[in-house]
């Protein structure tokens, strides 16, 4: 599915949305189109890359010290790139596995490719022999907003 970028009235990066979403904030006319993607027009509107709101929207959220750990940004944060071997990565996988008491958060999972962490099971990184290639670290909120 193809994702849409939102920008703040002030034009500071807020978030992605699906391109349903985005269409149905033009609809509400809480948005406006910044930036025009390639493709058929989305009704009387040209097909959004990048849409701007309207109205400011206070961004509260962003002033916690670090994003909440999602798989969806834990992907972002490692470029989708395997920690392992540095192919695509689609999976997570957890250092300390979590039948080990390992937790979902930021210093405990990287990114990996299904035959890496396939490979890797329920053991640690030394136990199999698989060195990781880049450390785990807490990013920052602009780090997971470069999509």
């Amino acid at each position: 599915m193809t994702t849409v970028l939102v920008l703040n009235a002030s034009y500071e990066r807020l978030h992605y949305v699906s391109l349903p979403h985005a269409v149905r904030m033009l609809v509400r006319q809480v948005a406006v189109v910044e930036e025009v993607a390639a493709g058929r027009p989305m009704g009387p509107w040209p097909r959004p890359k990048v849409v701007r709101l309207l109205r400011y929207v206070a961004m509260r959220w962003r002033h916690r010290a670090r994003p909440p750990w999602s798989r969806r940004a834990l992907l972002t944060r490692d470029g989708h790139t395997c920690a392992y071997c540095g192919a695509r990565a689609s999976t997570v996988d957890h250092v300390l596995p979590r039948s080990r008491g390992g937790a979902d958060s930021w210093l405990n999972t990287v990114a990996a490719c299904g035959r890496c962490n396939h490979r890797k099971r329920d053991r640690t990184p030394a136990e199999a022999g698989m060195p990781l290639l880049a450390k785990p670290f807490e990013p920052s909120w602009e780090q997971i907003l470069t999509h």
